[in-house]
């Protein structure tokens, strides 16, 4: 069988297009050679690997199968580049990164200021999505590493401890809890409408983890796929939330929220850096895991 990475990067190129003629302005080849290595591929492994409806080709179970291996090939040919490129500051390589979201916003952006003095035109890809989402993009090699702030239920990953975060319990200054003076009961957090993340969402899954062993229950007034609406939506009134400190310090800083003292113990969670168990380290992304692990020396 003469497989070649051409023709998994053709494949590779039709997964992400959903045609041969797309694919083929993708990759600078012709139409007519982009379809006959895709046919020449699916004749060698003797399977179809897409489902032909109309002009489209979706990726059916053959395809599925492929796909993961596909990329870490993929992958470990462009590390044997970036390995040999060394660390030559004249030769741009990207880094393939995923952050969910609060650490995407708040932390990734320092560390990547790092990283560009020491890389000079390396190129990072960004991928922010909740910590769900980048767990499996690390799974399936879509992303080179993954820093997430919620527990990792993908298998076959690597999960390195990373930072702990705080969390804080906030709502609009003008709100009934707000203007109690005395430590805040279950009974009286439990009353209350919530303002959460989306199912998925590791500040979800942290939050519940955190308040539910005491609350039993979190009465939703509100669910958003962004940190940032919940700190304003909590600011405007909509509701209490809990959030990371480092979300919601402007407003603390500014007066708009407040936080609210209760029975609870301090809230704290972990972030992680996850990686494919498989994955192929380049000295680029050995370099950019340590600054990450700096970062956490210099936080604790």
């Amino acid at each position: 069988m003469a497989l070649t990475l051409r023709q998994l990067q053709i494949f590779l190129a039709v997964v992400d297009t959903g045609s041969t003629s797309a694919a083929a302005e993708h990759i600078a080849l012709s139409q007519s050679a982009t379809s006959a290595a895709l046919n020449e591929l699916e004749t060698l492994l003797g399977a179809q690997l897409f489902d032909r409806v109309g002009k489209r080709l979706l990726l059916n179970d053959n395809g599925r199968l492929l796909l993961p291996q596909a990329r870490q090939m993929r992958d470990g040919a462009a590390s044997i580049e970036r390995q040999f490129a060394g660390a030559d500051p004249s030769v741009p390589v990207s880094l393939q990164i995923g952050a969910s979201t609060t650490i995407g916003i708040y932390l990734l952006p320092q560390i990547l200021a790092q990283a560009a003095q020491q890389y000079g035109r390396s190129i990072p890809q960004v991928t922010i999505a909740n910590t769900a989402d980048i767990a499996a993009a690390v799974a399936e090699f879509r992303v080179d590493i993954g820093l997430i702030e919620g527990p990792c239920h993908e298998a076959g990953l690597l999960v390195e401890p990373w930072l702990t975060d705080q969390m804080l319990i906030v709502a609009a200054p003008t709100h009934p809890l707000a203007q109690l003076h005395h430590l805040l009961s279950f009974a009286e957090l439990n009353q209350a409408g919530w303002l959460l993340r989306e199912a998925g969402s590791g500040t979800r899954e942290a939050v519940e983890q955190a308040l539910v062993p005491y609350l039993h229950y979190l009465r939703a007034a509100g669910e958003f796929s962004n940190s940032e609406a919940i700190k304003y939506g909590a600011a405007a009134g909509l509701g209490i939330a809990c959030l990371s400190r480092v979300v919601v310090a402007d407003l603390l800083a500014s007066g708009q929220l407040v936080e609210l003292e209760t029975m609870l113990p301090p809230l704290e969670r972990n972030f992680y850096l996850i990686r494919q168990s498989r994955k192929i380290l380049s000295p680029r992304l050995s370099g950019f895991l340590e600054l990450c692990r700096h970062a956490s020396r210099t936080a604790g």
